[in-house]
């Protein structure tokens, strides 16, 4: 793991991972999108883990996207392909991100400090809880590039603030201030900048206290239930998911600790 990318456990059960590097605006370099990858892959099979966060170091730029100033080529694709093969294993790779969020069984909490542009627009859309700094900057930065909407973008947008206002903010690649962003749902909420961090770890605690498979199985309903043909398959999945959930030991540790009044101790059992 490079230094690109740090990884510690602010509290219990809560992995935050960190975007470090501030002095090229937290933008991304090849190897990058690799380790993050691993990294999700890695947390999607740990149920100790209750609750990730993604955020980024300094207090300008959450993320502008791809460094195109960095050196280097995706190290994945194979020597002496042509253009065409390169782009398409390239964005192959990068575009796995917001997937693999959305796939971890874990809820992700996204921090969104200063400017986040480019395919980084991803992250807080596919995240399933985003809190901004008052700093925070959306850009949809595609047609600066010359290309189009990207890492599922198109997708998400519009699930979170609606086709009409969605089409209007990738159309014209304005940008969206954190106060509008909360006001349209494109974020939970805004926090001074001072306290995102803060914020982000009281979000993860009010989640972790929960039974895991509980947490895990709603976050599965809540995402595939949006694209439900009908109520009964909704309800169908969740009943699923409450077998599951009751029939593990933690249930059991969450409401003896309930009435108990402590916190809970879970055993992933």
């Amino acid at each position: 793991m490079s230094d690109s990318l740090l990884v510690d456990e602010p509290i219990e059960g809560v992995k935050r991972i960190t975007i470090n590097r501030p002095e090229a605006t937290n933008a991304f370099q090849f190897e990058m999108y690799t380790e993050l990858a691993d990294l999700f892959r890695q947390i999607k099979y740990d149920p100790k883990i209750r609750v990730v966060i993604l955020t980024a170091a300094g207090n300008k730029h959450f993320c502008t996207g791809h460094d195109l100033r960095a050196p280097g080529k995706a190290h994945w694709i194979p020597e002496g392909v042509g253009k065409p093969y390169f782009s398409r294993f390239s964005i192959d790779v990068i575009a796995s991100l917001p997937v693999l969020m959305r796939n971890l069984p874990q809820p992700v909490i996204c921090g969104v400090n200063g400017t986040v542009a480019g395919m980084a627009l991803a992250f807080p859309l596919a995240a399933d809880i985003t809190i901004a700094a008052k700093s925070a900057k959306f850009v949809n930065a595609i047609h600066n590039a010359g290309s189009g909407a990207e890492l599922g973008i198109s997708y998400l947008l519009p699930r979170a603030v609606g086709t009409q206002r969605a089409a209007e903010i990738l159309l014209t690649a304005r940008p969206v201030l954190a106060d509008e962003a909360e006001r349209i749902g494109m974020v939970l909420k805004t926090v001074p900048d001072e306290d995102l961090p803060n914020a982000c770890i009281e979000m993860a605690k009010s989640i972790a206290v929960n039974v895991p498979m509980g947490i895990w199985v709603t976050k599965q309903s809540l995402w595939q239930n949006m694209n439900a043909g009908s109520l009964e398959q909704a309800i169908e999945l969740e009943s699923r998911g409450v077998y599951v959930a009751q029939s593990t030991e933690d249930k059991v540790e969450k409401q003896k600790a309930f009435f108990e009044k402590r916190p809970p101790v879970f055993t992933y059992k």
